[in-house]
């Protein structure tokens, strides 16, 4: 039990470029996609498809993809920054402003146009040099019962998520989360490149590597502060405000 709660704390997002002379063995790829196949899921409905993505040239394809700025997201991404790590601690949850460009983190921002292609080249970038690209799909058609919006479906696309991230991080294997790749026209480009079926949808694509050895070596970016909050923060005893458990 020690060990899947280690697990679950090492567990991250790695952002960064992976290594694409390193592929992902089959056999630690297996392991991940059975986790994926153990999910949770809303009636047992399975509700998903995946697509395992290492053919270089789709990578390239997709890679060459320009991912549109939501100014939506950045406005509301501000709002769950800090701007140093103390303010960070002090609040115990969102992330820190500085692993954002300037834009992303300035009131009353402006995207210029080397804002715009500055995103869209690093968004490319980072899925050619990837070894192995999933691309998660769903049928929107479908729903769990009585489930308004499909709430429970996508609550279950969430825990197969998690089922392949720890996996893959048990593994020692870089997972990156792509949620960019399921918004217009980013999503058309790539159903058309991998031939999906129009009625499935994507929902996100997942990055799956190891880190860049030559980038690492020569700078090793410093390990990022991350926060949760304390048990007792969010934890209510039989009634709502009866915080912590006695």
């Amino acid at each position: 039990m020690k060990e899947l709660l280690k697990v679950i704390q090492k567990r991250q997002s790695l952002r960064g470029p992976f290594d694409p002379k390193r592929p992902v063995a089959k056999h630690d790829l297996m392991q991940v996609l059975e986790a994926g196949r153990w999910t949770p899921t809303a009636h047992n409905m399975q509700n998903f498809e995946i697509i395992v993505v290492d053919d270089k040239k789709l990578l390239q394809a997709i890679g060459k993809i320009r991912s549109p700025i939501s100014e939506t997201f950045i406005r509301e991404n501000y709002q769950q920054l800090s701007f140093s790590e103390e303010e960070l601690r002090r609040k115990k949850v969102g992330i820190l402003g500085t692993m954002f460009p300037p834009a992303f983190r300035t009131p009353g921002f402006k995207l210029d146009k080397a804002d715009i292609e500055q995103m869209g080249s690093r968004f490319g970038s980072l899925i050619q040099t990837s070894p192995v690209l999933l691309i998660v799909l769903y049928d929107p058609r479908r729903r769990a019962p009585a489930s308004e919006g499909d709430f429970l479906g996508i609550i279950s696309l969430g825990c197969l998520m998690e089922n392949m991230w720890l996996m893959a991080s048990s593994l020692g294997i870089g997972f990156h989360i792509l949620s960019s790749i399921s918004a217009e026209p980013v999503e058309k480009e790539v159903k058309r490149i991998l031939n999906i079926p129009k009625h499935l949808m994507i929902a996100y694509a997942v990055r799956m590597g190891y880190p860049a050895s030559a980038l690492a070596a020569a700078s090793k970016p410093a390990k990022p502060l991350r926060v949760r909050r304390d048990i007792p923060d969010f934890t209510h005893h039989n009634r709502f405000g009866n915080m912590g458990i006695e």
